[in-house]
């Protein structure tokens, strides 16, 4: 079991999602760096992780932010992102369709009197906050679409433990269903150490292909997606059905609490969920900087 120290210096851990390219390390690299600078400017953790996340929704590769996935129709988009630290800001926003830095809305929602605010009402706030609209979806954007149709088999199980014929019954787009063979449920997140021991994560997310309308995952939900308390912080990326029937960060986070080494505290909580189902998991705490998952996964970590 590991003892408590007193904590170390600067710590930054990004991921680009469970099962995307190792290729995609570059991007995680990028947005660590600009966590450290934006650090390094103001000293506050949350900062840091905000800044490392806009990298991500910036890098159209990503499934966030200008990168996210069109759903099955071919034109909606929902969005989610949030944020948590420890010296008590705490925002998630959820179903989001126009706001191109989603992560920003959700730094946002934390000064409000609220933690979670979902599809019109976030995106009024974001206007009349004065955040950037959502660019017009891109080339890429469709191309992804388009590879997503012409993989068409509606026998191949798109979510673990998930019978295809239940996206048939409850369907709620206009346009008809039709299943793809891969799925895109990619989170892109970072998690930040401060040298005064305060911690802070945040996440942002494009939204999961296939989804029924107003599906939200593991990224909005706290204790699921993310989680920071003054023992570290943990963020979780993959099938959000599966992350949130664990309240797989929070969860993570416990078995530090009970002084299990960091590494150790990741393998066990990615030992939770079936394993055909894409699951990531990146955490700090005050001695420790890791990252697990049960598949490729491009992250980027810088510790000082």
């Amino acid at each position: 079991m590991q003892k408590n120290h007193k904590p170390q210096g600067f710590a930054i851990v990004t991921h680009g999602g469970a099962g995307e390219p190792l290729e995609f390390a570059d991007g995680c690299a990028n947005a660590a760096r600009s966590g450290r600078a934006r650090f390094l400017e103001t000293g506050d953790p949350l900062d840091a992780a905000v800044a490392a996340v806009l990298v991500f929704e910036e890098d159209e590769r990503f499934n966030a932010g200008t990168g996210s996935v069109l759903c099955l129709d071919g034109a909606t988009i929902e969005m989610d992102a949030s944020i948590m630290d420890t010296r008590g800001r705490l925002g998630a926003i959820a179903g989001v369709r126009d706001v191109r830095n989603p992560i920003l809305l959700a730094r946002a929602v934390a000064d409000t009197p609220h933690v979670l605010l979902v599809g019109e009402g976030a995106d009024r706030l974001a206007r009349a906050l004065g955040l950037e609209a959502a660019r017009p979806v891109s080339d890429k954007q469709r191309e992804k679409h388009a590879k997503l149709l012409k993989e068409l088999a509606g026998s191949v199980p798109l979510m673990p433990g998930i019978d295809n014929r239940m996206f048939d019954r409850f369907w709620n787009y206009k346009t008809p269903l039709q299943l793809p063979k891969s799925a895109a449920h990619d989170t892109v997140g970072a998690v930040v150490r401060s040298p005064d021991g305060h911690f802070a994560v945040a996440g942002s997310t494009g939204g999961s292909a296939p989804s029924l309308l107003g599906r939200v995952g593991d990224t909005a939900i706290v204790g699921s997606g993310f989680y920071a308390g003054p023992l570290g912080a943990v963020a979780a990326t993959g099938v959000g059905e599966h992350i949130v029937r664990h309240m797989l960060a929070r969860t993570v986070y416990g078995y530090i609490e009970e002084g299990m080494p960091l590494q150790q505290a990741l393998q066990r909580g990615i030992g939770l969920i079936d394993r055909g189902a894409d699951t990531g998991l990146i955490a700090v705490t005050k001695t420790e900087a890791a990252s697990c998952s049960n598949t490729h996964m491009p992250t980027g970590k810088i510790v000082q």
